[in-house]
Parts: structure tokens; C-alpha cells; sequence
């Protein structure tokens, strides 16, 4: 997306639309953290080459649509952690302003991580095209800290803090009361938000007692010892996250061990990420001088996104995955990578399978073929046989808990590995959010309708509407 219609304003209002105060927010985010983690900045470059090699070579075969290839530079997801009911609502707030809503829900501490999740972006198409942006937000859950009086004092902390700026918190309020920024409050409001993802080389507690905090879980640390969020990752998306894989450690990049989600394909599905380590940071303790320590919490990722998966295709996927992670403890990188291989060749390989079969989610749009005589232009399978109407697959633009909880166990070390017992906390979870999280499916299941039932309406009608979509 250009600068320029990042800054273009709202013409019913004159305000600045909430797709350019999100674009402003995430070449802020990326240009902070480029410049905190120089690593960060090494990743861009090295996927910056991967994507273009990948382009060119299918510039003859399969080139990319414009819509995509435009989003594929800008595209990021970034994380973070909050500690409590009321940092989460706020931050509902604040990333609605953004056009940014809360999609999905997650609960990673079946995998040992004591928090639960869910994904602020985009829900409409039309804004995803604009700019996917996306942060993977998780609450801590403080019922999980097993030691009673590290957990009161963990509340007590949290508590005391205040992780938004006073502008910040004003400038949400005065969001909510007109309606929109002009353009000073938009600058104003990203520079302002940007302050709670900033890393701060300080923690708020002394050094013992971090520590404690540490021996709970490094998760609980990095939420509750300092003075805020600080952003922990930020994600590029490459179209061959195999080949970023092999080129980090060749640039000096230690990568984890192996990919998480599912197996290198020629029809890429859901998600694919890696990351390199976590890096230890020199942070000072307690108040005054305090004492000289180390934080692991920042690190580097990388995703690749597929097609977004149907519940038919998604209970396939998770079967599949469940199959290739028993006994994934007792064996190492390469002997799973060949597992999972092997037992993904159940799923289909091919786009028209997976479209036939019910397992993926497409975007119908008329081609500029005729509809031959004698074909019904009501039946869509018809015309997409007939050539008179394309099925291209809808990417998946969410995330997967397996693989979050794999991407954060590889920075926190196997030691943070437990299987926290505890039951489903959506509505907990929500009721902090302040409002129910999107179903995921729904949202792909609504644009997959919306597509057909343009082209379903008439050939010239659905042609002429197909002109104004991304």
C-alpha cells in the first residue's frame, strides 16, 4: 500500500479512514523494531530475496494477482502479551480505531503455555487487501501460576501498572466521542500507541524476585516484571518459508529446529512459520541502580499462508497432525519432518480436489469466457468447468495454536513444557475482550458466499463487480 492512501481521508467525514491509521501503525511497528532488533531487519532482507526469487519464476506459469502481490510487502503480524482483564479491553479499543477486530480464539495452555489468545485484524476482505496487518494478542492466565502467593502478588503487580501512554488513553476516548481522526490525531494516536510495544531495558521488580516469577514460567516473567507489552515478535510473510529456513543459518541467523503447521506442498493450506531464537537482552533490575540481568523474550518469525481450510478440511488437517505428533517427543527434526510428510499425503494436493471436495475456501469471479450454449449459468460447478467462471483460493489469515504454542515453546526452552490442566476459558477471555471474537470460519464462509452469489446473479453483473474487488 502507498503512503499516499495511507493518509487519504475519509470523504464522508474528512477523517483519516481507519485502513490508513493501520497502515501508519504498522510501518511505524516495523521501522521500531528494525531498528531494536537489528536481526528483525536481516529477515526482511532475507525474505524480501525469497519472495522475488519465487515471483519471477512464476511469472510464466502462475503469476500472482496484482491484489496480493501489492499486499505481500507490507504484510506483518506482530505479538504481544497482556496481563489483565482491563489491558485487554483497552486494547480492543484502541485497535478498533485501527479498523482491527478481534478474530478467533485461542487457548495455548493445553500445549503449556498459560495464556489464551486471539488475533486483532481486518474482518472485511476489502480491508485485508488494503493492509492484513495483525497482532496476536494473548492474556495471561493467572489462575495458572500454582504458587498462591506468587500468583496474589503477580495480580498486585499488574494491577499498579499502567501500560498506555495519558495521550494514548485520551485520544481513544476522543476517537469514540466524534466518530474519527483528523489527520494530526491519526500521527498523533500511532505515535502515542506506539509507546506500549516499545522495548523497555528495565523491569519493574527486583532481580530475585523475577527469578521466582521465571521458575513459574519465563511467560509469567515476561508479562508481569516489566513495564509493558513490548512487542516480542513481528512477522513477515515469504512465498517459500523452506527457503528462508536454509538461508538463515547462512547469513548467521540461528533458526528453530523445524517448521511448524503442516509439511512443504505444492497447494500450501493454513500456516507455515518459523523464527530465529530468542534473543538475551541485558536488563536492569529494581529501582535505583539495581542489578545487571538477562531477558529472553524477542525474537524473529517468518510465516508462509496457504489456503484457509473448511471444517471439514480443517478436522482433516487436525487428525493428520495428531497422527504425525505421536511420539514427535522421542524423535528428532528430520525423522518428524518425514512423518509428517508421509502422513499429510492423505490430504489432497491439488486445488481442484480440495475445492470439489469440500475442504478449502474459494473466491468465485466470472472469467471473460463466453458461457457456452447449453450450460446453465445458474449451476456453478458448471460454469467452472465451462471455464466461464475461476475458483481462486481464499488465504488463510488467522493462526493455528498448535503452531503458536511450538513457536513459543522453541524461545522459552523445554523446561517451560508442561500440560497446564485447566478448563476452557472463552468466556472469561471475552468478557475481558469486552465483546464475543469472530468465528473465523464464519468470515471465510460469509466472502466464499458473497463471491458466488455475485456470480450466480449474471455474467455481465458479476463482471462489472468484479472490476472494483481487490
Amino acid at each position: 500500500m502507498s503512503s499516499a492512501s495511507a493518509h487519504a481521508a475519509d470523504p464522508a467525514g474528512d477523517f483519516v479512514s481507519p485502513d490508513g491509521i493501520r497502515d501508519r501503525f504498522a510501518q511505524a511497528m516495523s521501522a521500531m523494531y528494525r531498528d531494536e532488533v537489528p536481526q528483525y531487519g536481516a529477515l526482511l532482507d532475507i525474505v524480501a530475496d525469497v519472495n522475488a526469487r519465487v515471483l519471477r519464476a512464476a511469472e510464466d506459469s502462475a503469476p500472482m494477482p496484482e491484489a496480493e502481490r501489492a499486499r505481500l510487502g507490507v504484510e506483518r503480524h506482530g505479538a504481544i502479551r497482556v496481563g489483565s482483564a482491563r489491558e485487554l479491553g483497552m486494547l480492543r479499543r484502541m485497535f478498533a480505531i485501527m479498523g482491527m477486530q478481534p478474530v478467533g480464539y485461542y487457548d495455548l495452555s493445553i500445549a503449556g503455555v498459560p495464556v489464551h489468545s486471539t488475533a486483532f485484524r481486518p474482518a472485511d476482505p476489502d480491508a485485508l487487501a488494503r493492509n492484513p496487518f495483525r497482532i496476536f494478542t494473548s492474556l495471561l492466565r493467572l489462575e495458572l501460576i500454582e504458587n498462591p502467593e506468587l500468583r496474589t502478588l503477580a495480580a498486585r503487580l499488574l494491577d499498579a501498572r499502567e501500560i498506555f501512554t495519558p495521550g494514548a488513553l485520551r485520544l481513544t476516548e476522543e476517537f469514540e466521542a466524534r466518530g474519527g481522526f483528523d489527520q494530526q490525531q491519526a500521527q498523533d494516536f500511532v505515535g502515542e500507541l506506539l509507546q506500549t510495544f516499545r522495548w523497555h531495558a528495565r523491569a519493574t521488580v527486583p532481580l530475585e524476585l523475577y527469578r521466582r516469577m521465571h521458575d513459574a514460567h519465563r511467560l509469567v516473567a515476561d508479562v508481569v516484571c516489566f513495564r509493558g507489552p513490548h512487542i516480542n515478535h513481528l512477522t513477515p510473510r515469504t512465498l517459500d518459508i523452506d527457503a528462508v529456513q536454509q538461508e538463515m543459518p547462512r547469513r548467521g541467523i540461528a533458526a528453530k529446529e523445524i517448521i511448524e503447521g503442516p509439511p512443504r506442498r505444492r497447494v500450501p493450506i493454513l500456516l507455515r512459520q518459523t523464527s530465529f531464537k530468542a534473543l538475551a537482552e541485558q536488563v536492569r533490575f529494581g529501582d535505583g541502580a539495581g542489578e545487571i540481568g538477562a531477558h529472553t523474550a524477542r525474537f524473529g518469525e517468518v510465516e508462509q499462508r496457504g489456503i484457509a481450510l473448511t471444517p471439514k478440511g480443517r478436522a482433516l488437517y487436525d487428525e493428520l497432525l495428531r497422527e504425525a505428533n505421536a511420539g514427535g517427543a522421542q524423535s528428532g527434526p528430520e525423522d518428524y519432518e518425514a512423518r509428517l510428510e508421509r502422513v499429510f499425503q492423505a490430504f489432497p494436493d491439488d486445488l481442484d480436489a480440495i475445492r470439489r471436495q469440500g475442504l478449502g475456501y474459494f473466491d468465485y469471479a466470472p472469467t471473460a469466457e463466453s458461457i457456452p450454449a447449453g450450460v446453465d449459468a445458474g449451476d456453478l460447478e458448471a460454469l467452472v468447468a465451462a471455464g466461464a467462471v475461476r475458483a481462486r483460493p481464499i488465504v488463510y489469515e488467522d493462526f493455528l495454536p498448535v503452531s503458536a504454542a511450538g513457536i513459543f515453546q522453541s524461545n522459552l526452552g523445554d523446561a517451560a513444557r508442561r500440560a497446564f490442566q485447566a478448563a476452557d476459558a472463552r468466556a472469561a477471555f471475552e468478557r475481558a475482550l469486552g465483546c464475543a471474537a469472530h468465528d473465523e470460519f464464519a468470515l471465510y464462509e460469509a466472502q466464499q458466499t458473497a463471491s458466488i452469489e455475485r456470480c450466480l446473479r449474471g455474467p455481465a453483473t458479476a463482471r462489472d463487480e468484479a472490476r472494483h474487488l481487490p
